[in-house]
């Protein structure tokens, strides 16, 4: 090559190599970063941009190799890096070299009530994302636990808007300390799968801005999250990816956000409303690239071709799509920036895994005794189809290949190697997994009759030292899973029958609950021990056997309610949940019950559940002093101390919560509002004060009609609690 061809190449591409080294330099400050992203939009041309805001392949969308900027890749999240994928299908690329560490849900991480483990949660699946070169991990999930039938409650965080924000808050940080993008889901009033892509749903603006968005706030503002997820269903008659009033009015513009909206995938139905709507980055629309419109597959998206055609006509703003290209260079850019490698299926994060699920495990009941488990058991008996049945995989967009699944029944063995473990299925339910994607499918097909399952399980407990039962859901359809709500309230596969009769035979079995939504245990009373046990990951088997053997003292605390029935709550009419049908193919939900979700709503109908909101217990016991408040008048803040004392013999944690009431309300409010935790550790007889701060947006209701935040003057109490229907101590204060 010659001396001036060698030139001219070096000058047409050292922009390019600026722009890369500039993005990708460990001192990045977001004043550079918006200098970089004015140069580069300088440089765009329309296709580029157009490129830019749509996918180009079913996980990834384009970068500009001309100027440097690489592709943005997206992995289903939050439990785990999923399996790759092929380029243009949901089929598995069948790789051997992508099988992570699965994590807890996160209702199970929700029921840790532990702001540091949610944080060492996002850190340590941020590192094998990053291993794994993903921009984005599409997650954390904040919806809330409207009805306990939701199929999607096991990706979420509770029924209550303050615990599921302040949970997410760390999460979001430690994942993106690792230069991995939180994309948090499913914003907003995703709070059911029936019908999700077609369902409508009403909801009043006082229950929107208490209930439904305070999480989504939290997660944007005071976790800095850098992407967020739109959702499948219609708001006031408007698909959420293009909704103007969620993502332009509130997102974008009350709350001050800078990120990029990206859609769920396929949830993006017309270009004027992408163009304009709110929406960044359109994922999942049309085409899968093989069997329809294979030409140049993703220039058929929405925010593709036709948007490009649209904006040719002078149809839709050049602010506009210059304000998404923008977002998603930011977004990409923000990805950019450090010298991350991460790490891949260590054993610290099998280790952060175990630690994690254990910390979430709540302990229900424990009648006499029972638990923790004896050292010195001989003989101990393993009931259940979910002893053995895999958890990772199922669920549909969470499901996870892992490098390997500890059972309930192996983690016992383990727990217990020198003493006899016999295992007996008891019931079977759907012996394979079903819609899930092509990967780590299984068949646990048994040859016996449902009469003969139950007839070996009650030969094999006589002479046992203990009886454990692992009940509950699983990830298939209809149970905790994507795409489908339960159908019934009550456990699957005649379990109820099941577990009286074993019951029966041994009053002190325990029972261990893995499901990731509350479910009805009219079999309360016949059991000795009851453990909510979710779904727990890699290390699910060695997590429940910690608490099972003591050793680790169960300090979970419960996400949300359990009613004994699911007539107890506050969904009482069709056009409530799952809603009614009034045009064909379009479902209207009217969240009739406003604000009273979850505790709130028995607190106001006085309804004891089953298990209440914030429940949970341990193998010690906990005694709490004396409240007292920084000042009798609130200011800008207050501050409520109790002292906490362990009275019991062992070692372990307690999750202080507090709730705010409001003695005289301006207008109706719930009794009491969670507005605060912090989770202690004590050692036997030791005492320690524990301190938490509240501002006067803790008191504030949302005014409809002056579409403002107020705090009403009169009187208030701090209560501080053990879970929401068990109140320690209270002190008063004024609001002027």
């Amino acid at each position: 090559m010659k001396k001036s061809s060698t030139l001219r190449v070096l000058l047409v591409c050292l922009p390019a190599l600026f722009l890369l080294a500039s993005c990708c330099s460990s001192v990045f400050s977001d004043e550079a970063m918006e200098k970089k992203i004015d140069a580069v939009m300088e440089q765009l041309t329309l296709d580029e941009k157009i490129a830019l805001i749509h996918a180009q392949s079913k996980f990834s969308s384009a970068g500009v190799p001309r100027l440097g900027i690489p592709e943005l890749w997206t992995d289903d999240g939050p439990h785990g890096v999923r399996p790759e994928t092929l380029w243009d299908q949901w089929t598995s690329a069948l790789w051997t070299s992508d099988s992570c560490t699965a994590y807890p849900v996160l209702s199970s991480l929700a029921a840790t009530w532990d702001k540091d483990l949610a944080r060492l949660y996002g850190r340590s699946v941020g590192e094998e994302a990053r291993y794994r070169k993903k921009n984005v991990l599409l997650g954390p999930g904040v919806n809330i636990c409207r009805t306990p039938l939701c199929g999607r409650n096991f990706e979420y965080m509770g029924e209550d808007p303050f615990l599921a924000g302040k949970m997410s808050v760390p999460y979001i940080q430690g994942l993106q300390s690792n230069g991995v993008a939180a994309c948090v889901k499913h914003y907003a009033l995703n709070d059911q799968e029936f019908e999700r892509h077609h369902t409508n749903v009403h909801v009043d603006d006082r229950a929107l801005y208490e209930i439904y968005l305070p999480a989504f706030k939290m997660a944007v503002q005071e976790g800095g999250a850098w992407s967020l997820m739109s959702s499948y269903n219609l708001y006031q008659n408007q698909y959420v990816s293009h909704n103007s009033r969620l993502l332009k009015d509130i997102l974008k513009g009350e709350w001050g956000w800078d990120g990029a909206v990206i859609s769920d995938w396929g949830a993006v139905h017309e270009t004027k409303g992408a163009a304009e709507g709110g929406l960044d980055l359109e994922f999942g629309s049309h085409t899968n690239g093989v069997d329809k419109n294979t030409a140049n597959a993703y220039d058929y998206y929405y925010l593709a071709l036709p948007y490009k055609a649209g904006l040719l006509e002078g149809k839709y703003s050049q602010e506009d799509l210059n304000d998404k290209v923008r977002r998603v260079l930011r977004l990409n850019f923000r990805t950019l920036k450090g010298d991350y490698n991460g790490s891949f299926c260590s054993p610290e994060h099998f280790a952060d895994s175990r630690k994690i699920g254990s910390s979430g495990i709540v302990l229900l009941k424990n009648a006499g005794g029972v638990l923790p488990m004896r050292a010195d058991a001989r003989k101990i008996v393993v009931l259940g189809e979910n002893a053995i049945r895999p958890m990772v995989v199922g669920g549909s967009s969470s499901s996870l290949k892992t490098k390997y699944e500890i059972s309930p029944l192996q983690g016992i063995k383990d727990a217990y190697p020198d003493a006899e473990v016999v295992y007996q299925r008891a019931y079977q339910g759907e012996p394979k997994l079903t819609g899930n994607y092509n990967y780590g499918l299984y068949d646990l097909t048994d040859p016996r009759s449902d009469k003969q399952l139950l007839a070996d399980a009650l030969a094999a407990v006589e002479g046992a030292d203990y009886v454990i039962f692992f009940g509950g859901l699983n990830k298939n359809k209809y149970q905790d899973c994507e795409g489908r709500d339960r159908t019934d309230y009550h456990l699957p596969y005649g379990q109820d029958g099941v577990i009286a009769a074993l019951a029966a035979a041994r009053p002190d079995m325990i029972y261990v609950n893995l499901s990731g939504s509350p479910v009805a245990m009219p079999f309360t009373d016949d059991v000795a021990a009851i453990l909510q046990g979710w779904y727990l990951g890699s290390e699910t088997g060695h997590a429940l056997a910690d608490v099972l053997t003591g050793k680790v003292n169960p300090s979970g605390k419960l996400p949300f309610t359990f009613p004994r029935e699911l007539a107890d709550g506050p969904i009482k009419t069709e056009r409530q949940y799952p809603g009614i049908e009034e045009t064909k193919g379009t479902w209207q939900a009217y969240y009739d019950e406003g604000i009273y979700v979850g505790y709130r709503w028995y607190d106001k109908q006085d309804v004891t559940p089953l298990w209440a909101f914030g429940y949970g217990l341990s193998y010690t016991t906990f005694e709490y002093g004396k409240a007292s408040l920084s000042s009798g008048t609130m200011g800008k803040q207050m501050t409520v101390k109790v002292p906490v004392t362990n009275t019991g013999t062992v070692a372990g944690a307690e999750v202080v919560q507090l709730y705010v009431s409001a003695c005289e309300p301006a207008v109706d409010r719930p009794v009491k509002e969670l507005k605060g935790f912090e989770k202690v550790w004590l050692e036997p007889g030791q005492t320690k004060t524990v301190s938490i701060t509240f501002d006067r947006d803790a008191l504030a209701r949302f005014d409809a009609d002056a579409h403002q935040w107020v705090v009403d003057a009169g009187s208030y109490k701090a209560l501080v609690a053990a879970s929401s229907r068990d109140i320690r101590a209270e002190a008063s204060f004024r609001v002027k």
